[in-house]
């Protein structure tokens, strides 16, 4: 099987979305909306000190990053 997701806050979530390429479109309420071209959907970040498993794996995969790009940024 893959390797272990590794849990982050939601703003280290968005700095590794960043240097994934990522840019911050918008932050409304506790949550960062980060955009890509060529990607048909916004990521949308919430501000927690810790996000959950499943929101971290969904967020990852609708990136296009496979769980160990998302933990070696």
């Amino acid at each position: 099987m893959g390797e272990n997701l590794k849990l982050c806050s939601g703003a280290e979530a968005v700095r590794k979305f960043r240097k994934a390429g990522w840019s911050v479109s918008r932050q409304k309420g506790s949550h960062v909306m980060l955009t890509k071209s060529g990607f048909q959907w916004t990521l949308s970040i919430p501000q927690h000190k810790e996000l959950g498993p499943g929101l971290l794996r969904k967020l990852v995969r609708q990136a296009g990053l496979a769980i160990d790009e998302f933990n070696n940024l």
